[in-house]
């Protein structure tokens, strides 16, 4: 398979047009077209979805992932040689939006040194992210899936620790003799994949959902728990002041929930791959709990989700 072949396979599916990925490979579209059809005839199969945007084909899919790969030690054997572009590599990575706002911020600091990369941030559920890593969308991908993808290396990062707290005034308001009134006090979700609160409420044996809010932010999550909108399962790590400073506070005492995130990437020898993970490991040995969370208390760890 020819390199400029795969180099314009990666551009149609980045950029999502034909005309776009001429304009970034510096020639025509009709050249990025005949690339692609010299391509699928060498492989003997469709591999690009002719539509707006285009997309890749299960069989384009697995040739993108390695189409990548081959940039990579391309731009990295070309640097070695001294013969490489002065031009960033792209590193695509995905990461859930609640660790983006808290333990991963370190990796970033690191990055922002690094004169060779520029990262390309997903941002992903942690349930769903192993699925960008399959389509060859994404080197990395912080996940909660422990089983690697093909072609993948998987490691155990932490555990992430999710707290269900609200404000005092609305603690009060939906309280009683017998406790928190979970059947009627509001509530907070991420988006349609965050199933975090929805596990804390059929455990409790609530058989309806009350009052729902969707704030697909990770920060504007924390400021209408803040507000008083509803009740929210929060990452510990968004916590530190708000519990001691009694803004926010635990709907039970001790509850939480413990959240495994793994670190999964492509098994090939690249020095910036390779590099980026150690930043990963590094900030998650200094922030999350070690484990995976089993010993956790609360409900079923099963449909735990969080982030777009």
């Amino acid at each position: 398979m020819n390199l400029e072949h795969l180099k314009a396979l990666v551009a149609v599916i980045d950029e999502g047009t034909f005309e776009a990925a001429a304009d970034l490979l510096r020639i025509t579209p009709s050249a990025v077209s005949q690339r692609i059809k010299a391509l699928e005839t060498s492989v003997g199969q469709v591999l690009v979805r002719r539509r707006l945007p285009c997309t890749a084909t299960d069989a384009g899919a697995l040739l993108l992932r390695m189409a990548r790969q081959v940039q990579v030690l391309d731009a990295e054997t070309a640097a070695a040689l001294g013969t490489g572009s002065s031009s960033r590599a792209h590193l695509p990575v995905a990461v859930n939006a609640d660790s983006l706002a808290t333990w991963f911020t370190p990796v970033l600091h690191q990055a922002a040194g690094w004169e060779d990369s520029a990262l390309d941030l997903h941002i992903e559920d942690q349930g769903y992210s192993s699925q960008l890593l399959r389509d060859g969308a994404v080197m990395g991908a912080v996940t909660s899936d422990p089983v690697p993808v093909s072609g993948c290396r998987v490691e155990l990062l932490g555990s992430m620790r999710y707290i269900p707290v609200a404000t005092p005034g609305l603690r009060r308001r939906f309280s009683g003799p017998g406790g928190v009134d979970w059947a009627a006090m509001p509530v907070l979700k991420f988006n349609t994949k965050d199933t975090l609160q929805q596990d804390v409420l059929t455990a409790k044996r609530v058989p309806e959902l009350p009052a729902t809010h969707t704030v697909p932010s990770s920060q504007g999550f924390l400021a209408a728990v803040r507000a008083g909108l509803g009740w929210g399962m929060i990452p510990e790590l968004q916590l530190s002041g708000e519990l001691a400073g009694g803004t926010l506070v635990r709907l039970e005492e001790d509850a939480h929930q413990d959240v495994a995130l793994y670190w999964q990437a492509w098994a090939l020898d690249s020095d910036r791959l390779n590099r980026f993970s150690a930043a990963v490991r590094a900030a998650a040995v200094d922030q999350l709990r070690s484990g995976d969370g089993r010993e956790a208390s609360g409900p079923s760890r099963a449909g735990y989700r969080r982030q777009k």
